[in-house]
């Protein structure tokens, strides 16, 4: 039987061993692509455990990054690790960042859009906080294929408990995509929008490391693991397992591919001279 739908997310450092520590892969690659000048001013929105403001601060330049996110955990997490003067974190939602209008200059987010109640919304309040000619960009794991580790982990779950099936990222977040990304970024008002792969290696010392994160409770594929009694948690670790080939000194490689989407907010226009 399947658990619930209701994702948890109560602790920074069980999310750092689950997904956080790919995510740091994943952010200055992002970065890179990004190619924002030094010296401006940024929100992170869902700064989680601070992965991507951790990567800004030490990569960018910023004269400034304010992280939000709606996990008081998460920001106490963030606040201790990124230790940076320019950076601060708050608790706030995607829809309700706190900022005022044109605040920032680049607004970003990691592993977020797929989760936000409202997309739509959430891009909205990115405009809005975002100067004219700013940026707003983001990434967010390919769940239908790309992301290995995730995508084995339901597989094996959905062959042993079809009820499962419900609860799969890549079958909850179909806008996790090139396509549906780009749609909702020119539907938001944006211009000029790019969607590019990013791809990062997943290594694991043993199937033990790459098992022990999803017992953690933090995220969807851990909160489905906790919601199992024995044997049938043995029988998806076992399955698990099978699904994964190890290498001859039993370490586990994958990848990881994140869709990485980018937008700009249109200049305003030039106020028309009076005759």
């Amino acid at each position: 039987m399947a658990a619930q739908t209701t994702d948890r997310w109560s602790s920074g450092s069980a999310y750092e061993a689950y997904i956080g520590r790919w995510s740091r892969l994943v952010a200055p690659v992002f970065l890179d692509w990004l190619g924002i000048p030094p010296g401006r001013r940024w929100l992170d929105v869902g700064c989680g455990t601070g992965a991507l403001s951790d990567a800004i601060v030490a990569r960018c330049e910023p004269r400034s990054v304010v992280g939000v996110d709606p996990s008081e955990p998460f920001v106490e997490h963030a606040t201790v690790t990124v230790a940076d003067d320019r950076a601060t974190f708050a608790v706030g939602t995607a829809a309700d960042t706190g900022l005022h209008d044109g605040d920032v200059d680049v607004v970003v987010s990691a592993l977020v859009l797929n989760f936000v109640p409202d997309l739509a919304e959430a891009l909205r309040e990115a405009r809005r906080v975002v100067r004219p000619g700013g940026i707003v960009a983001g990434y967010v794991w390919d769940y239908a294929d790309g992301m290995q580790l995730l995508r084995r982990f339901w597989d094996a779950a959905v062959a042993l408990d079809p009820g499962a099936r419900a609860l799969d990222e890549g079958v909850r977040f179909p806008d996790a995509a090139p396509e549906p990304l780009a749609a909702a970024f020119n539907a938001a008002g944006l211009s000029t929008v790019d969607v590019s792969a990013i791809e990062v290696p997943t290594a694991f010392a043993s199937f033990d490391d790459l098992w022990t994160p999803f017992l953690s409770g933090t995220g969807p594929a851990p909160a489905y693991v906790a919601s199992l009694a024995e044997p049938p948690r043995s029988a998806l670790r076992e399955r698990f397992r099978a699904s994964v080939a190890a290498e001859p000194d039993g370490s586990v490689r994958l990848i990881a591919r994140a869709w990485a989407v980018r937008g700009r907010r249109p200049e305003e226009p030039a106020a028309s001279p009076h005759p």
